[in-house]
């Protein structure tokens, strides 16, 4: 399935990102640890240049902690800094001055040869929808000042924040690409709650699910729902269908006639997954990493 969706403020947030590119020091590049590659929007290369830039890895309390370690020794291959977070607990948040001062310091460095004072350092904050944006910017200054939400697209306009003496934020709305070429981009999106549960049909991403889970948190998916003699793959969509009905059945989720509400069972497993009642999940390797 190809997903059509870019609406009109999505359109805005990358030209007023243009706009003020010229006021940022150093660039924060948003990414959920459990996608990397399907969280990265492929425009921000184009959009952001040579800036000095930092990955960070959001979320990472709920990723697998082997595949974020390979993801971050992936990226940093690639030239690019990288530091794994939890914005919503704050691991690893208070770190983030410093390692923005390490991208500029021959910059800071000329600066003070000169005899200047340097200023606080302007960092912008890109990502897609629901990535944590706005969480991480009510981190770092201690209180709610961005609006948070658990939908993507909460946040519809941009503004800068300050952060004690040392960091200057621009948070911009979610940008997200207009369409999805490989349909499995759009179900880990779906999956991780990163587009809206509409444009999707659940019981197809919770078999998309499912079929990860199999293959690679088996163990996990089986204790979690009680469920013996997990095959080691699910070769269809019949096979994952039949995985999400003894789900659904193990949870009650019946309609009349003792049939199985694929829907409501599906819910129940993406709810899990998402609240990291499954465990730390990561979707994706970084062979599949499209730079």
């Amino acid at each position: 399935m190809t997903i059509q969706w870019f609406p009109g403020h999505m359109t805005r947030a990358r030209r007023q990102i243009e706009e003020k590119l010229k006021l940022i020091d150093v660039v924060f590049e948003l990414l959920d640890a459990r996608i990397p590659s399907s969280s990265r929007n492929p425009m921000v290369d184009e959009i952001i240049g040579e800036k000095p830039r930092l990955v960070l890895l959001n979320k990472a309390d709920l990723a697998d902690p082997e595949k974020t370690t390979e993801w971050s020794r992936f990226f940093r291959e690639q030239g690019l800094a990288v530091h794994a977070i939890d914005a919503n607990a704050g691991a690893g948040v208070k770190e983030l001055a410093s390692k923005a001062k390490e991208l500029l310091k021959e910059k800071i460095d000329r600066q003070i040869a000169k005899g200047m004072k340097p200023r606080p350092i302007r960092a912008l904050i890109v990502g897609i929808p629901n990535v944590g944006k706005s969480t991480l910017i009510n981190r770092l200054a201690g209180r709610n000042i961005a609006v948070t939400g658990d939908r993507p697209g909460v946040t519809k306009g941009q503004q800068w924040i300050r952060f004690g003496g040392e960091l200057e934020l621009l948070d911009t709305p979610g940008i997200l690409w207009p369409r999805f070429e490989d349909p499995v981009v759009g179900n880990r999106l779906a999956a991780t709650g990163a587009i809206k549960e509409d444009i999707l049909h659940l019981d197809e991403v919770a078999c998309f699910v499912l079929k990860v889970l199999v293959e690679q948190y088996g163990q996990v998916l089986g204790e979690r729902y009680g469920l013996t003699d997990l095959p080691s793959e699910l070769p269809d969509m019949q096979a994952a269908v039949e995985v999400l009905e003894s789900i659904g059945r193990r949870r009650g989720c019946i309609v009349s006639g003792g049939h199985v509400d694929y829907e409501k069972a599906a819910t129940v497993l993406l709810r899990d997954l998402r609240s990291g009642k499954l465990g730390r999940i990561t979707f994706e390797k970084p062979e599949e990493m499209q730079m």
